[in-house]
């Protein structure tokens, strides 16, 4: 009868890659997998909270901003341009963000004061009252994903993660 060898560690098969390929940084490796696991993990844990709501991560986005926009700026509304790059999206996926939402009764759409051209987005009554809902559970949560760690490390992983961060074009360049 013969023995199978003992399954080979993670730590072995980065080793046998590394001889194989000698630019491979395997503590960098393992710190990018880490990080991957963590953004997907973390990507899936907000979707299940949002969609509890019926909102997806660009939806929820928009709202919080206008939300906050008209909490600090007395409801002035903002421009599907702003919100597009506050959001850190295209414009053509704002657009359908917001069409979506206003089909919804979430967002209005209000000509602009200074630019007939142009209009501002505004949200809804039914807006607020989902915000104002559910807005205290989300900090609830983000609260109690950050608690493992204190002040001075959130922080210390703030400016690892924008160091982190100026290496993505490293991807981004053929």
């Amino acid at each position: 009868m013969s023995v199978s060898p003992p399954p080979i560690t993670r730590f072995e098969r980065l080793q046998r890659l590394a001889r194989r390929f000698p630019q491979l940084d395997t503590s960098g490796l393992e710190t990018c997998i880490t990080l991957l696991r963590l953004s997907n993990d973390l990507s899936d844990a907000y979707d299940a909270s949002l969609a509890r709501h019926g909102l997806s991560k660009g939806r929820f986005t928009v709202l919080v901003r206008l939300f906050s926009t008209s909490e600090a700026e007395d409801g002035r509304g903002l421009t599907p341009a702003e919100l597009a790059e506050n959001s850190c999206v295209s414009r053509a996926t704002m657009t359908g963000l917001l069409d979506t939402l206003e089909k919804d009764g979430l967002i209005s759409r209000e000509d602009h004061p200074e630019d007939r051209r142009m209009y501002t987005v505004h949200l809804t009554p039914k807006a607020r009252q989902l915000l104002e809902g559910m807005l205290p559970e989300h900090y609830r949560r983000v609260a109690a994903l950050m608690s493992p760690l204190n002040e001075q490390e959130r922080v210390t992983l703030r400016e690892l993660l924008a160091k982190v961060s100026t290496g993505i074009p490293a991807f981004r360049e053929p």
